[in-house]
């Protein structure tokens, strides 16, 4: 777990289906430490949204 980038990066309060899927895109860049939430992929996949591959 990188928790110097989750210090640094919180999640929004109340975050919009957007910021979550912004938050948890960046996230898999720099930490990786748990996967994309199934629900935010299913709604990524309806956006045409590519879905990375964890660490």
């Amino acid at each position: 777990m990188n928790a110097e980038w989750h210090l640094a990066h919180p999640m929004p309060k109340n975050a919009t289906i957007d910021q979550r899927i912004a938050w948890h895109l960046e996230h898999i860049k720099h930490c990786g430490c748990r996967e994309i939430p199934e629900n935010l992929k299913e709604e990524m996949k309806k956006r045409h949204i590519n879905i990375p591959v964890t660490l």
